[in-house]
C-alpha cells in the first residue's frame, strides 16, 4: 500500500523546507546535547528568515530563545518552526512556550510532540494564548533525529546502535582474523560521520587486542565520541591507540579489578569504573545514568549477538563490501542468537540502501516488539 495514502503529507512545501532546516541547525547541536535534544528553531516572517538558532549543548539555552533573540521585533506576528515541541517547564531554563508568548509569535509549527511529560504541554500552552499550532510538518525526520533523545524518555536506556562491516559472503574478517580493511576509504568516512552523531562507542577487549582501532572520527568533525571498553579482566596493553586520551576520551568498563593496569591507565587520563554484572544490560543502564542518549556498538560477533539478545541494540548498520574471503572459520559480524528455525530470525523494518563508493550500507530497524521484553 502507498505510505502516502496511510500518513498524510503535513504542511505546505514551504513548512516542509522550514522544519528541514530546523534539522540542519539541530545537527550543529550534535554530541553536545545529551540527555537534552537535538532542536533547531527559525523564524518567518512576511516568507522571510528573520532569526535561527538551535541548542549548542546541555545547560545552554534552548533553540527558540536563539531564534528569537536574532529576530528581535520581528518576532512580532511571525511564525516560529522547531523541530520538538517547545518545553513548558522550569529547569535549567525557563520555559521556552513563555518566551514565544512574549516574543508575539502568531503561529508555531513544530516538528513532533515532546515525549517528556515533564517538561510537555507547551502546545496546550501557546494555544491557551491563542497562538495556532500545527504539529507534525516532518515528523518521521524529526523523530529519526531524536531518536536517542526519545529512547531515554521512554525507556531509560540509550538508543543502540550495531554497526559492522562484512563481506559479501557475511565475513569480518580472514581465518587468522586479518580485518583491515573490508570497506573502502567512502564507507569508513561514513562510519566517522555516525560516530560523530553518538555520545559513545563501544567495543570489547578482543577488539582493542585484535584491531586496536583509534574510534575517533579522524578529524571529520570537532566532536569525537566517548570510547568504551568492556572487558572482564582489564587484560589491555597501556600501550593501546584507544589509551591515547589527548584527541577523545576513554571508559574502562571491568567486572574484575587489577589495580596494577587500572593506575597505569588512570595516570594516562582513562577512566577506569568496575561494573558487576558487566552485561550489555547493565552497560546501557549506566549509560543511561551518566546522562547519554545514543550509543554505537562496534564490537565482534560475540559481544553483539549479546547486545542483540538484552536488547541493547535498536538498530542495525551494516556495511557490505562486494568481496568474498571464504573459510569456514573465518569470524562473521554476530554471534549465536539461539534461533534453531529460520522463522526465528529477525526482519529488520524500515531498511534502506546506501551506496559508497563500492561498498553499500544497509540500514534496518529490529522490531520494538523484540528488544522491548529485554530491558526489564
Amino acid at each position: 500500500m502507498d505510505q502516502s495514502m496511510l500518513s498524510p503529507t503535513i504542511g505546505t512545501p514551504f513548512d516542509q523546507a522550514m522544519m528541514q532546516r530546523c534539522l540542519q541547525l539541530a545537527c550543529q547541536g550534535m554530541g553536545k546535547t545529551s540527555p537534552n535534544p537535538l532542536v533547531g528553531a527559525v523564524v518567518v516572517q512576511n516568507g522571510k528568515i528573520v532569526g535561527e538558532g538551535y541548542h549548542p549543548s546541555f545547560g545552554e539555552p534552548h533553540a527558540e530563545v536563539f531564534a528569537l533573540r536574532e529576530a528581535g521585533e520581528k518576532a512580532q506576528g511571525a511564525t516560529l518552526y522547531v523541530n520538538l515541541e517547545p518545553c513548558n517547564h522550569y529547569g535549567r531554563t525557563p520555559p521556552c512556550s513563555e518566551a514565544v508568548i512574549q516574543a508575539g509569535i502568531a503561529k508555531v509549527i513544530m516538528g513532533m510532540a515532546d515525549p517528556n511529560k515533564t517538561a510537555s504541554g507547551g502546545k496546550e500552552r501557546l494555544e491557551e494564548a491563542g497562538i495556532s499550532v500545527v504539529v507534525g510538518v516532518e515528523e518521521k525526520a524529526c523523530l529519526e533525529l531524536n531518536a536517542g533523545f526519545i529512547q531515554r524518555v521512554l525507556y531509560q536506556r540509550p538508543y543502540g546502535i550495531f554497526k559492522y562491516a562484512m563481506t559479501l559472503d557475511g565475513k569480518i574478517a580472514t581465518t587468522i582474523g586479518h580485518s583491515a580493511w573490508v570497506t573502502d576509504i567512502p564507507a569508513r568516512k561514513r562510519v566517522y560521520q555516525e560516530r560523530a552523531q553518538c555520545d559513545a562507542v563501544i567495543v570489547g577487549g578482543n577488539t582493542i587486542r585484535q584491531d586496536n582501532p583509534y574510534l575517533t572520527t579522524h578529524q571529520l568533525t570537532s566532536h569525537n565520541p566517548l570510547r568504551i571498553i568492556m572487558t572482564q579482566g582489564l587484560n589491555l596493553s597501556p600501550q593501546a591507540r584507544i589509551f591515547q586520551t589527548e584527541e577523545a576520551s576513554t571508559l574502562v568498563l571491568t567486572e574484575t579489578e587489577n589495580l596494577a593496569v587500572k593506575k597505569q591507565l588512570e595516570k594516562q587520563g582513562v577512566e577506569v569504573y568496575q561494573l558487576s554484572p558487566l552485561t550489555p544490560k547493565t552497560v546501557m543502564k549506566y549509560l543511561y545514568e551518566r546522562g547519554l542518549a545514543k550509543v554505537l556498538w562496534e564490537c565482534g560477533g560475540n559481544l553483539g549477538a549479546k547486545a542483540i539478545k538484552e536488547g541493547a541494540v535498536q538498530q542495525i548498520f551494516a556495511f557490505i563490501a562486494p568481496k568474498i574471503i571464504g573459510g569456514v572459520a573465518a569470524p562473521s559480524p554476530v554471534g549465536d542468537l539461539e534461533f534453531k528455525q529460520m522463522t526465528e530470525a529477525l526482519i529488520l523494518e524500515e531498511t534502506s540502501w546506501e551506496q559508497l563508493g563500492n561498498d553499500y550500507l544497509l540500514k534496518g530497524k529490529i522490531a520494538s516488539s523484540f528488544w522491548e521484553k529485554r530491558l526489564n
